[in-house]
């Protein structure tokens, strides 16, 4: 990752999502033997009004100080959305490295509190999706929210996490594209190397999305998952920032058939539906 990303993180990322966009989609006649998936670099700089040699010098990392006009024809000529917009403006930024060394992830007192009151499945991730903390439901929901999992790395590799998610292929292709959102300029981060260097050697499939170069919130939103005992739950997902964590929580509508399953759940796990909150990080405090 770290040659990757920070040897050339503009040309890389403009190289990955030209190949993306199919010259009907930029309205170009596809023509005969085209050696190159989606569009040539001269098409890309035809439709953004530069020059093939400057497009040229981009995306080699000869020159990595384009204009913001520049970057936004760019964006409009590959089609990228508002979060990809802002990723790409983002490459050519300059911002202060500090070389004080992140303190560890930690977990407030009072997050464990909160979560061992609550009666939905909840738990606290880091930035690479490491489980640093989690209630009973949560463990009841799925073994891979036990504190001292991640949950990117059980996505690929835990065929039982596979079979969990209703779209997994969906869910595989956010994940990697949150986790592109959330190193940003953090490419020599030990945990997010030590990561990625862990699943491009071990999946074949993180490998193909990691080259296509999506970046994507993963906020809010729903999923569907299939649980081993009570079968298939809808349940909504909130994420919420608390200091330098992120609190998870998945929680049913009211009345539903997944909250009449959550229930069950509750009453079928070993801690039943109030036990206190799980803690794999060793400076958090327990409540």
């Amino acid at each position: 990752m770290k040659g990757e990303d920070s040897g050339n993180r503009l040309g890389s990322y403009l190289r990955a999502r030209r190949e993306l966009v199919s010259p009907a989609q930029a309205g170009i006649p596809p023509g005969d033997n085209r050696r190159v998936p989606g569009l040539r670099r001269e098409e890309v700089a035809l439709l953004a009004g530069i020059s093939p040699d400057y497009y040229l010098r981009l995306e080699r990392g000869r020159d990595r100080n384009p204009s913001p006009q520049i970057l936004e024809s760019l964006a409009r000529v590959l089609l990228l959305d508002d979060v990809e917009r802002t990723y790409l403006l983002g490459l050519t930024a300059v911002r202060p490295r500090s070389s004080r060394r992140k303190r560890p992830e930690h977990v407030p007192a009072r997050v464990h509190q909160l979560l061992a009151h609550l009666q939905v499945p909840a738990f606290v991730e880091g930035r690479a999706f490491d489980v640093l903390a989690s209630n009973p439901m949560a463990v009841a929901l799925s073994p891979r929210l036990r504190p001292g999992q991640n949950r990117l790395r059980s996505l690929f590799l835990d065929p039982e996490e596979q079979a969990f998610h209703q779209d997994w292929a969906k869910a595989a292709a956010d994940f990697v594209a949150a986790l592109r959102t959330t190193i940003g300029d953090d490419t020599d981060n030990p945990r997010f190397v030590e990561l990625v260097g862990e699943l491009a050697l071990s999946s074949q499939r993180f490998r193909e999305l990691w080259a296509r170069h999506d970046v994507r919130n993963l906020d809010g939103g729903s999923a569907t998952v299939h649980h081993p005992v009570v079968g298939e739950l809808r349940l909504h997902r909130d994420k919420l920032p608390i200091d330098d964590v992120i609190l998870v929580v998945y929680y049913p509508d009211k009345g539903s058939d997944s909250d009449e399953k959550l229930h069950l759940l509750a009453a079928l796990s070993p801690t039943g539906p109030t036990g206190a909150a799980h803690s794999g990080s060793a400076d958090a405090p327990h409540p």
